[in-house]
């Protein structure tokens, strides 16, 4: 019997095993070239992300040169930097980069302030270290180390929350493809198809700004909220859908119109002004973002399939809303309650929601 027999089913696959047939058709299907090291052509790896309307389903909704670029620059000897509002799809993009690009999303630094330069570089097994001293066998490879040495997609999250020190370790990996180990006084050199893709939140700016160095070894492209009402609540949609049938929640009827609403409540307070464009809100503290919209009707579908009557109705969305939306009581339940009076309870088709949200408080 071997581990994989009594394992149980993980909550979330990886993306180059959720999406495993696809990667597969694309590279039997691939006959452009593919740089070094990587396992479809950079055409194949927009296609994977953008879908192409049959066979291979989008994973990235939004401007298609922007994922071109993106898909250009790990083409070259420059790194990634993936920059945006929260639930942009910034990790979600890096991931299925990395899933078609190399085949493994795995080799990922998470940034914190906690962050320690061994993350990105190496550490030691100190019992080896202790008996033997210094060697090959007592190196702790790092997530960078091990993509270096595959020639692979190494994930750096939240770069901008790694403190300054800890940042500037990449400069030598970035620009040189090196990473010296001192103590043995040897190097590990980049095999061919190793890349880096850093993800940074616009609103951490100033948080650690990164060097001035660092930054001119990657190349940027800051991804945008959704430009669309439909964009955004087909991207809702798509989501919503994946972990439904991830978390196997039973099915629920008439999801539209609550998305719908849901992504229309959270465009117009990030906005600060209704979708007609003819009344101001103010907007909360929060972000509003498209992840946290996904959080909610997934909130509520779960609410409808195990407590309602499978049908996903505005009650079951508006307590998810309103926690969204109050961070802050002091702050923002005002916010929330002029929205209702003003904007909700005044549009057609919405007085169950308005009457649901007002009984949450």
């Amino acid at each position: 019997m071997t581990l994989t027999d009594t394992a149980p089913a993980v909550m979330r696959p990886h993306a180059e095993d959720v999406y495993a047939e696809e990667l597969a058709l694309l590279a039997e299907q691939d006959d452009r070239q593919r740089p070094p090291g990587w396992r479809l052509s950079p055409q194949a790896v927009v296609t994977y992300l953008l879908g192409d309307g049959d066979r291979i389903t989008p994973k990235y909704i939004g401007d298609r040169r922007l994922m071109e670029v993106a898909v250009a620059t790990l083409a070259t000897d420059r790194s990634l930097l993936l920059i945006g509002v929260p639930g942009t799809a910034k990790t979600w993009v890096s991931e299925h980069l990395s899933a078609a690009v190399s085949g493994d999303s795995t080799l990922l630094v998470q940034g914190t302030a906690g962050t320690p330069e061994e993350a990105i570089r190496y550490g030691w097994n100190y019992a080896k270290l202790l008996a033997e001293g210094p060697s090959p066998a007592a190196v702790v490879p790092s997530p960078m180390m091990r993509a270096m040495e595959t020639g692979a997609v190494a994930r750096v999250e939240e770069l901008t929350r790694i403190p300054s020190d800890v940042q500037d370790t990449l400069i030598t990996i970035l620009s040189e493809k090196s990473l010296p180990i001192p103590e043995l006084g040897t190097e590990v050199q980049a095999a061919k198809g190793f890349t880096v893709i850093a993800t940074a939140n616009d609103r951490d700016r100033g948080v650690n700004e990164l060097s001035s160095a660092l930054r001119r070894r990657f190349n940027t492209v800051v991804l945008p909220v959704p430009g669309s009402v439909d964009e955004e609540v087909e991207i809702v949609s798509r989501r919503v859908a994946s972990l439904g049938r991830a978390l196997e929640i039973p099915a629920v009827e008439d999801t539209a119109t609550e998305i719908r609403r849901v992504v229309t409540v959270f465009r117009e307070l990030r906005d600060g002004v209704t979708s007609d464009g003819r009344t101001k809100v103010k907007s909360p503290s929060g972000t509003m973002s498209v992840a946290e919209a996904i959080s909610v009707v997934t909130a509520g579908m779960t609410l409808a399939a195990h407590f309602g009557d499978g049908v996903l109705r505005p009650a079951d969305v508006a307590s998810g809303i309103r926690g969204a939306v109050v961070r802050d009581p002091a702050a923002d339940g005002p916010v929330w309650r002029e929205y209702l009076e003003t904007v909700a309870r005044e549009r057609d088709g919405w007085h169950s929601f308005y009457t649901a949200a007002r009984e949450q408080g």
